[in-house]
């Protein structure tokens, strides 16, 4: 069953707070290549926390680069190696801004470790996510949780090698 929405999960200070760790995580992980803030400690089937990546966008708006720590699948097909990303938000009502920033401009970077690559982003279609969903909670199970507290259908992001110019 899942949990209960927190009650200041959409308050102002929420996020400020998730702003602050972001940017600190995102240093820290630059810094020292992903040994420090590349792994978030869950209760999960990842007994060694799970993966975490730099993603860099573009700013829709500002034309900016944007770069956010997100929780990350590693996935490999016959076409190559993907990253699996999770557009939750904690579960709020809205996209997240880099969601947002990708729609607009597909192509960004992904760092894991210290490896930089060039991709491109699409939203899985309705049976990609349901391929991958099982196996995103799997990994951290709170997905679930937060799929439950939204009325959006939290969308699951494919990144792919990227043959376009990087950002």
């Amino acid at each position: 069953m899942p949990r209960q929405r927190p009650p200041a999960l959409d308050s102002p200070l929420t996020t400020r707070i998730l702003k602050v760790v972001s940017r600190v995580n995102t240093f820290a992980y630059r810094a020292t290549d992903g040994y420090i803030g590349g792994k978030f400690p869950a209760h999960s089937g990842a007994p060694d926390g799970i993966p975490v990546c730099l993603l860099t966008t573009r700013g829709r708006k500002s034309g900016r680069l944007r770069t956010t720590p997100l929780l990350y699948l590693s996935d490999s097909t016959p076409e190559g190696e993907r990253v699996i990303l999770v557009a939750s938000q904690g579960g709020r009502a809205r996209n997240p801004m880099w969601f947002r920033n990708l729609l607009a401009e597909p192509t960004v970077v992904v760092q894991t470790g210290g490896r930089m690559r060039r991709m491109r982003a699409r939203v899985a279609d309705e049976q990609e996510r349901a391929e991958l969903w099982p196996r995103l909670v799997e990994l951290y199970p709170d997905y679930d949780a937060y799929q439950s507290w939204t009325d959006r259908v939290i969308p699951v992001v494919i990144c792919e090698a990227a043959t376009q110019p990087a950002i």
